[in-house]
């Protein structure tokens, strides 16, 4: 009778196994990009957008347009100039950067990250920016104004000349400079200059306006984000939580501020903003726009029909005759490193958003970080945290498994006092205290150790959703992303099956609705963490190894020192 009870519940638990892998590859895929069709023919009729020129040196307070159709898409003439115009796309090669410049108003119209992948299995570079039947996002920047070649007074866009049609970052050089050249009908000439350096997600955008006419040229530099409703393509979902997916906004008065599509839709912002930024965000990437820090920018979002349009204008340039000038500002395009947005920009780190428990996150991810350094696995440097988080709680441990020994050695004890004073509840709980007591024991002590891992365990699971370090990071065998579950669930039975050793140390509960409910713990948290990452169930798992040393090593030391005890 029992082997065959055995057989069948080994059989269930088969069966259970192979119903949850089935309901994961239907139910838990990533999201697909959807395009906003509705939205789409609802604004189609709307004008192109409008940023209103700031009444600092601006010669007029007026509205000003860029020459983008009203369609969306990206910066372009119309359609019987679009067909004239040859080798239209310019490339640029980096050595992190696959870019993709329209000649058509001079902006990045597509950006392939080549140190990050499309998906775990993909060989193809991740594309941030780009204009797709899916997607719609690039970054745009020109000169508006009385007369600039991108704002309202313009018959049409500018299309830029360049030396060649491709641009390559050299072995050996550290910098790389795209010119796009354009004369305007009065004759002053303009080049727009991207900078690229080597290892660097920071694009230098900048104007050289050269003033060769007989009057002087007036206009501002403006900088935009355009982009549509389509879902991030690189969003995680983790157990339910989606990372932010929006525009933030920061000024010396309010360093952070969020926008969603929904608040961009319901208000135009139109703010004086000097050293700040605006960024739109998405999991593990940025795009951001970064002014000069001593230029007052008008801060402003508008809409472009089914687009959103997230920018800044300058107070307006004016080059006299025969002169020559320079205006611009920073922009990044890339991943979510700290280091790197840090040096750029004040607050522009806090993109990287670790939770409400930042203060423990970020020390845990730096420590992570380094621990990397030294083994260049990132499942072994998460081993390494755990053995370091478990060295620092050692003696809070300790004193909680000795106090969860010592009730495990006075358990017969407490059934004496059950038996004696069962049918009266006061006296049976007086005596309870009192051989506590007596024996020094904590009866809420096996709680410590939980109550005081949760806050690291907490912090943790934000490191491995928000730090793009950790994605598509392997660990070893079947583990090939840290940051996504496990796929066949290993782990998570491997951490359920050492929970239920760890419980067995524990003492019986005294009340056998309580022992039963301790019993299903180990189930309970198995099917809980089915979907964490699998990063933070190697660090459960781990710990609840070391916990499960250290507790038998005490458990055992108690036990012999009770064992000659009599009561």
């Amino acid at each position: 009778m029992d082997i065959q009870r055995i057989v069948l519940f080994a059989g269930l638990a088969i069966v259970s196994y192979l119903m949850v892998l089935a309901w994961n590859e239907d139910y838990h895929q990533p999201q697909t990009e959807q395009v906003v069709q509705a939205e789409t023919q609802t604004n189609s009729n709307q004008p192109a957008d409008s940023m209103v020129l700031p009444e600092s040196g601006s010669s007029s307070n007026s509205a000003d347009e860029f020459s983008t159709p009203e369609t969306g898409g990206v910066a372009s003439v119309a359609t019987a100039a679009d067909e004239n115009v040859r080798n239209r796309f310019i490339t640029v090669k980096t050595d992190v950067y696959n870019l993709k410049v329209d000649r058509i108003g001079g902006n990045i119209v597509e950006s392939s990250l080549l140190d990050y992948d499309e998906s775990l299995n993909s060989e193809q570079p991740l594309k941030l920016l780009s204009n797709t039947n899916n997607r719609t996002y690039f970054l745009e920047s020109g000169l508006i104004g009385r007369d600039g070649p991108d704002g309202r007074s313009a018959a049409k866009p500018p299309v830029f000349e360049a030396a060649a049609n491709e641009f390559v970052l050299e072995e050996g050089s550290n910098e790389l400079t795209l010119d796009l050249n354009f004369t305007t009908d009065a004759g002053v000439k303009i080049t727009k200059r991207y900078e690229f350096k080597r290892d660097s997600y920071q694009i230098g955008v900048r104007y050289l306006i050269d003033n060769q006419s007989d009057s002087a040229w007036q206009g501002n530099f403006t900088g935009k984000i355009v982009r549509d409703q389509a879902p991030d393509p690189t969003s995680q979902a983790s157990m339910g939580i989606k990372a932010y997916l929006g525009m933030v906004m920061s000024t010396p008065e309010d360093p952070y501020e969020k926008y969603d599509f929904d608040d961009l839709k319901e208000a135009r912002i139109n703010e004086s903003v000097t050293n700040g930024w605006l960024a739109f965000l998405q999991h593990y990437f940025i795009t951001a726009w970064v002014p000069d820090a001593e230029t007052p920018a008008q801060f402003q979002t508008t809409r472009r029909g089914p687009l959103h349009v997230m920018g800044f204008v300058y107070p307006a340039t004016t080059v006299a005759a025969g002169e020559t000038t320079e205006v611009g500002a920073t922009a990044y395009v890339g991943p979510k490193i700290i280091d790197r947005l840090e040096a750029l920009a004040p607050n522009l780190d806090r993109t990287v958003d670790f939770g409400w428990l930042f203060f423990i996150s970020l020390p845990l991810f730096i420590i992570l970080e380094w621990f990397y350094g030294l083994v260049g696995n990132w499942g072994v440097a998460i081993i390494l945290l755990t053995v370091l988080v478990k060295a620092v709680f050692f003696h809070l441990s300790a004193t909680s498994y000795r106090s969860m020994a010592k009730m495990r050695a006075v358990a017969p004890q407490l059934t004496r006092l059950k038996e004696l004073y069962g049918d009266d509840r006061q006296r049976m709980s007086q005596e309870m205290m009192a051989l506590y007591k007596r024996e020094k024991i904590n009866p809420l002590g096996g709680c410590l150790p939980i109550l005081v891992q949760m806050p690291v365990f907490i912090s943790l699971y934000w490191v491995l959703f928000e730090s793009v370090q950790l994605r598509h990071a392997p660990f070893m065998l079947w583990i090939q992303d840290l940051s996504q579950m496990d796929p066949y669930f290993i782990l998570p039975i491997l951490m359920g099956a050492s929970m239920f050793i760890q419980m067995s140390l524990n003492p019986t509960p005294p009340d056998p609705m309580q022992a039963k409910i301790m019993k299903l713990m180990p189930l309970i948290f198995t099917v809980f963490f089915l979907w964490f990452p699998a990063g933070l169930v190697l660090y459960w798992l781990v710990n609840n190894i070391l916990s499960i040393s250290q507790q038998w090593y005490i458990t055992r030391k108690i036990e012999a020192e009770t064992a000659g005890k009599k009561y």
